[in-house]
């Protein structure tokens, strides 16, 4: 009964809502999946590691796995990162590589930056990991591959207390799974995302920083969805903070800085919709490095780490 219920939520999901990129819930800690142009925006270099498990307790259920490394050069005026991700849903499987650039636009105390990610996505669709009880000859599971280029460009805007981008993403739109039916080749497309993002920066005392943000996400065929999220942030160390998703979920995050290199944080997703009976909730768990490998003081503040 799980695996049926995986496979209904699966299938839901890829064709209904069509939202093909992966699901985050700590996004405003990882920007750079979602904006190329935010690139260099932490003038040192910045590795984020995120291991997402989604739905735990249905089988077939979303992972995803992402690694991002990003740093301006010496004058500061370009980004430049590298972003990889695997996202295993079922029977699917995508990957992907991606190389960054931004340009930034230094203006006082603010920075607006224009930014490219180029590289190639990797679809694969194993039809063996599902298990029929009565298959027909109307069932014939193949493997299927396909290796595409893509490119996604964003817009970014920071200063001391704000920052605010918009990002369009598989701007390529390749064709990246194919079905035969009745001896008709149909074959589905990674549809462009749109996504929308700020937030800022309040001080409530020395060490109290209350830290509001939204992200949207647009994509054809889809409802829009809508990230609200508070926080706050206690001496630049420990972060907390909560979220509300249209898709009805609350989610409740929490940031711990180590070092002034080394962070974690966690979040976990609860449901409020048709799929709560079904699941455990969903888990995300990541780590921060910061290496200030310019030995400078850094033109922003740590506020939106």
């Amino acid at each position: 009964m799980k695996k049926l219920t995986g496979l209904i939520f699966l299938f839901f999901s890829i064709t209904a809502f069509a939202q093909q990129d992966p699901l985050f819930s700590q996004y405003m800690f990882n920007k750079l999946a979602l904006n190329p142009a935010y690139a260099g925006s932490h003038e040192m270099l910045t590795i984020d590691m995120l291991n997402r498990y989604q739905w735990v307790g249905i089988d077939g259920a979303p992972r995803t796995f992402t690694v991002g490394a990003h740093m301006p050069t010496r004058n500061f005026k370009v980004g430049l990162g590298i972003y990889a991700y695997q996202d295993v849903l079922g029977p699917t499987k995508n990957q992907g590589l991606m190389a960054t650039y931004a340009y930034r636009l230094l203006m006082g105390k603010s920075i607006l930056s224009f930014g490219l990610q180029a590289g190639f996505k990797y679809f694969d669709f194993d039809w063996r990991q599902i298990n029929v009880e009565d298959p027909d000859f109307t069932f014939t599971p193949e493997e299927f591959q396909r290796f595409t280029p893509d490119a996604n460009f964003g817009i970014y805007y920071q200063n001391n207390r704000f920052f605010a981008g918009v990002s369009s993403k598989q701007l390529f739109q390749n064709e990246y799974g194919m079905v035969q039916v009745d001896g008709k080749t149909t074959y589905t497309k990674l549809l462009r995302h749109f996504y929308g993002l700020a937030g800022g920066a309040i001080p409530i005392d020395e060490k109290i920083v209350f830290r509001p943000s939204v992200l949207a996400k647009f994509v054809k065929n889809a409802p829009l969805q809508v990230d609200v999220n508070a926080s706050v942030l206690f001496d630049n160390i420990f972060w907390i903070g909560m979220s509300y998703r249209t898709e009805k979920a609350l989610v409740f995050m929490t940031e711990f800085r180590i070092s002034e290199k080394f962070r974690v944080g966690y979040s976990y997703d609860y449901y409020l919709n048709e799929i709560l009976p079904h699941n455990k909730g969903s888990h995300e768990f990541r780590l921060g490095f910061d290496l200030d490998i310019y030995k400078e003081r850094m033109l922003t503040p740590r506020f939106f780490f």
